[in-house]
């Protein structure tokens, strides 16, 4: 072992002295952004655009201004689910975000494309690097939180999101399925390797109800989200039901619209972060 000079640039050991190095990219100049909430989930199909979706506009109905970064970039959907079909501008300064009907901040691949059916066919390194552009290159302008929808998984968008931006907090995305326990493992597990805050458990397509008596049907299978939030000692944040209006409301691009309570305690979860602009 050589002996050691104090600078750190150009050494390999891994000393305790070694301070971490932070990688976070500062976000574009003219953007002033409060706290940095990421959906995740180890898995895809659990929902995590619509949790995204409902959660932005929830905490928008605090009173707080909210966008919605989409870095799902092969699978874009939050654009959808606003009604937004405007294309994304630019100008000298960078790329704008697109504004919904009720003023939520909006930037996804498919704002970019001359025809949003158009498939992305990019390989991994290129995805990562656009997802990053999504945080160094827009001019967000000043938004109280910003909601980044992850892709599925643990691979090369996830891991850019975590070094490249500084995530102030993960909601992870599950459903009632019996493999979800292996899900939010593998989610916890990268969000701790990353050193990454998370919130909570979110469960989607927790239950049906009955639209004669109201019972809850539990159409997957009974729910183990409490019990998988225990050994993990995370709290549950929200259980969403299978409801067609929502499905519906989505596929209308009237998301802003929704009417229900499931997210109360993760909206809480979000707002005791602050993030409030001064």
């Amino acid at each position: 072992m050589s002996e050691c000079t104090h600078d750190c640039s150009s050494c390999g050991e891994a000393c305790a002295s070694r301070e971490p190095q932070d990688l976070h990219e500062k976000p574009h100049e003219l953007s002033k952004i409060g706290k940095v909430i990421a959906v995740v989930s180890g898995k895809g199909g659990v929902g995590k655009s619509l949790v995204t979706a409902l959660t932005a506009v929830s905490v928008k109905r605090t009173g707080h201004t909210v966008g919605i970064l989409d870095a799902d970039i092969t699978g874009p959907s939050v654009p959808k689910m606003f009604g937004v079909t405007a294309r994304a501008e630019a100008d000298d300064h960078g790329i704008y975000p697109v504004r919904s009907k009720l003023g939520t901040d909006l930037m996804s691949v498919n704002l970019l494309l001359e025809n949003p059916s158009d498939p992305v066919i990019w390989r991994g390194p290129v995805i990562a690097g656009a997802v990053k552009q999504f945080w160094t290159d827009v001019v967000w302008g000043d938004d109280d939180y910003l909601f980044v929808d992850m892709p599925p998984g643990t691979g090369d968008v996830p891991l850019t999101v975590f070094q490249s931006i500084p995530v102030d907090g993960i909601l992870i995305v599950t459903t009632p399925q019996e493999l979800v326990s292996m899900i939010v493992e593998k989610a916890v597990k990268m969000a701790e390797t990353m050193h990454v805050p998370i919130l909570g458990l979110v469960e989607n397509m927790s239950y049906a109800v009955c639209p004669d008596c109201g019972k809850h049907i539990p159409v997957f299978g009974e729910s183990r989200i409490d019990e998988i939030a225990l050994a993990h000692h995370l709290p549950v944040l929200g259980k969403i039901p299978m409801n067609p209006k929502l499905a519906a409301a989505c596929d209308a691009g009237m998301v802003e619209l929704f009417e229900g309570d499931w997210l109360e305690p993760a909206v809480d979860a979000i707002l005791a972060l602050g993030g409030d602009q001064q």
